[in-house]
């Protein structure tokens, strides 16, 4: 068996972790996976809204540590980790909450970093971690607080792709601009409505779906450490 042949061995058709699973871009990457025939593990706030043999929900909050870490102790062998779960606050200078700010960091940087510090050491050989930022982690007016947590996803994940490197566990970033989601319709966002890209359109979770496949695939255990835009040419 080959290097390809062994990571496929340890992720296709194996156990993936997605949080935010209930809507969105998490529920689109939890379907396509249950698709490929995964086992999926979907954790979210919100109560599970798949109904499928081969899905479990748990109903976790992701910023209440001992809840998250009594849940992943339930779980069997994980091969890949997907951390799509998130929500976004604006506010231009001079109306800054920093209250939002703390509450964005926990769910989209202390979360990731829980999830990756339990499930990592507990991979095989070929495992993924996969997160899922934003195009605004490049900077946007009236987004600073959110792009802040984006952008330390960037971060975290070259960190870990360099410790995990030997493991050949890979750990990248998928960067959509605007997303057509329930997100995308926040009324907690109406004062900074979002830019259509170029395409004119939004990008369709279903896209994002498919690199999330892609980059948890055998195929794909040469990327890591990456920053993928799903922009729509809105960073043109």
């Amino acid at each position: 068996m080959n290097a390809i042949e062994e990571s496929a061995a340890s992720t296709n058709g194996g156990h993936a972790v997605v949080t935010g699973s209930s809507s969105g871009i998490g529920r689109a990457i939890s379907e396509r996976l249950l698709g490929a025939g995964w086992r999926v593990t979907g954790i979210d706030r919100a109560p599970a809204t798949i109904v499928q043999a081969a899905f479990r929900g748990e109903t976790v909050d992701l910023t209440d540590r001992d809840a998250t870490l009594a849940c992943l102790g339930r779980l069997d062998a994980v091969a890949a980790l997907v951390h799509a779960a998130g929500f976004m606050r604006t506010a231009a200078l001079g109306e800054i909450e920093l209250a939002d700010g703390a509450a964005m960091w926990r769910l989209h940087v202390e979360a990731a970093t829980l999830l990756a510090d339990t499930l990592a050491p507990r991979m095989t050989a070929g495992g993924r971690i996969l997160l899922i930022g934003s195009r605004t982690a490049a900077g946007a007016a009236s987004r600073s607080q959110y792009a802040a947590t984006k952008a330390a996803l960037v971060g975290l994940a070259r960190s870990w792709a360099i410790e995990l490197a030997p493991r050949q566990i890979t750990v990248n970033v998928i960067a959509p601009a605007a997303t057509d989601t329930p997100f995308l319709h926040d009324p907690a966002r109406q004062g900074v409505p979002p830019i259509t890209p170029p395409i004119g359109r939004f990008i369709q979770p279903s896209e994002v779906a498919a690199l999330a496949a892609f980059l948890l695939s055998a195929e794909a255990g040469a990327i890591t450490g990456q920053e993928i835009v799903i922009c729509g040419g809105a960073s043109l």
